[in-house]
C-alpha cells in the first residue's frame, strides 16, 4: 500500500510540475545490437537490451523469454551484460551470495530481536513474581503486627478486669 502511495505521490507532483503541459520527446531511432558486432563491449553494452559475447566479439539481442541467456547463444563465462568486466557468471554468482548473505542477516535479526524480546518478558515475568512475593510478606508482616496489638490490647483489659483466660470459673 505504500508503494503505491509513493508512486501515486510521485506521479501527481511530476503532473503538478509540468502545469498541465505534456511535452513528449522525439522517438529513439531504434537501432539494433546485431549492427553493433565487430564493434567494442562498451558501445554494445549502451543499450541494456544487448548481450556482448566475448570470444567471437558479437552484441546480441538479450533472450528476454529467458532469465540467464542459453547457452546455445553464449555460454555464461563469456557473457557481458551492464558492464564490460564482469561476466555474467560471476554476476549471476555474486548476485547470488549478496541476496543469500542479505537473507541471513534479516533472519538473524528477526531471530535476535524475538530471543531478546522473550527475555524482556521472562524477566518481566520474574519481577513481578519477586514484587507479589515481596508484596505477599509485607502483607503478612503487618497481619502480623495487628495480631500482636490485638493481643496486647486484650491481655491489657483482662488484667484491668482481672481476668485469667487460664482459670476457670469454678477455682474462684
Amino acid at each position: 500500500m505504500c508503494a503505491s502511495y509513493g508512486v501515486f505521490v510521485f506521479l501527481l507532483f511530476g503532473l503538478v510540475t509540468t502545469q498541465g503541459q505534456i511535452t513528449t520527446s522525439p522517438p529513439a531511432v531504434a537501432v539494433s545490437c546485431a549492427s553493433k558486432s565487430n564493434s567494442s563491449c562498451a558501445q554494445c553494452l549502451q543499450d541494456a537490451s544487448c548481450l556482448w559475447c566475448a570470444p567471437n566479439k558479437q552484441c546480441l539481442d538479450y533472450p528476454a523469454k529467458n532469465i540467464l541467456p542459453p547457452k546455445s547463444v553464449c555460454p555464461l563465462s563469456d557473457a557481458r551484460w551492464g558492464l564490460c568486466w564482469v561476466n555474467f557468471e560471476t554476476l549471476m554468482i555474486t548476485l547470488g551470495v549478496l541476496c543469500g548473505v542479505l537473507l541471513l542477516a534479516v533472519l538473524v535479526c528477526c531471530l535476535c530481536c524475538c530471543c531478546r524480546r522473550r527475555r524482556r518478558q521472562r524477566v518481566s515475568d520474574d519481577d513481578e513474581d519477586v514484587r507479589a512475593m515481596q508484596q505477599t510478606r509485607a502483607r503478612n508482616a503487618r497481619q502480623k503486627e495487628r495480631r500482636m496489638e490485638m493481643q496486647q490490647r486484650h491481655d491489657k483489659i483482662r488484667q484491668k478486669y482481672g481476668l485469667n483466660p487460664y482459670l476457670r470459673m469454678d477455682d474462684k
